[in-house]
């Protein structure tokens, strides 16, 4: 279900379209994860944006070799930037993971799955057949978006 989240009304903030826009066309960011007592844990990851309930949902390299450890209903920021428009863009998400197998979320993940594409990148140090994935959403607590402010000439 999209929350109702506060929107920036100054003149480099993304208005939701422009936002959901935006999302909609990129598929990596960066997630940082919370690490108590250290620098967050920030890694690249592909993702898919549901813009109809406003959710993230990510594909993650879980198992004893990674370094993000326990994952669910962990707090996370998530970055998306680049150029769209020809002018800069950035999206910043902030709430905690749920994995998508939880009862509570299931039904509504597997709804929200099917209106996604999430690539899946290859950057890992084996053959991804050998990598085990986990299905995570993210219903951002805060977001916010901004765009370039255009210089007047």
């Amino acid at each position: 279900m999209r929350s109702q989240l506060m929107v920036d009304t100054d003149p480099v903030s993304l208005n939701e379209r422009e936002r959901d826009e935006f999302l909609e066309s990129r598929n990596t960011g960066v997630l940082s994860l919370s690490v108590p007592d250290d620098a967050p844990h920030s890694i690249p990851v592909s993702y898919g944006y549901d813009s109809v309930d406003g959710v993230f949902y990510f594909r993650l390299a879980v198992g004893p070799d990674t370094k993000k450890g326990s994952l669910d209903e962990r707090s996370v920021s998530f970055v998306v930037y680049g150029r769209h428009a020809d002018v800069w863009k950035s999206v910043v998400a902030s709430g905690a993971l749920r994995e998508t197998t939880a009862d509570d979320v299931a039904l509504q993940s597997l709804e929200g799955l099917e209106r996604v594409h999430i690539p899946l990148v290859d950057i890992f140090g084996e053959p991804v057949e050998n990598v085990s994935f986990e299905f995570y959403r993210l219903d951002p607590e805060q977001i916010t978006g901004r765009v370039e402010e255009a210089i007047p000439e």
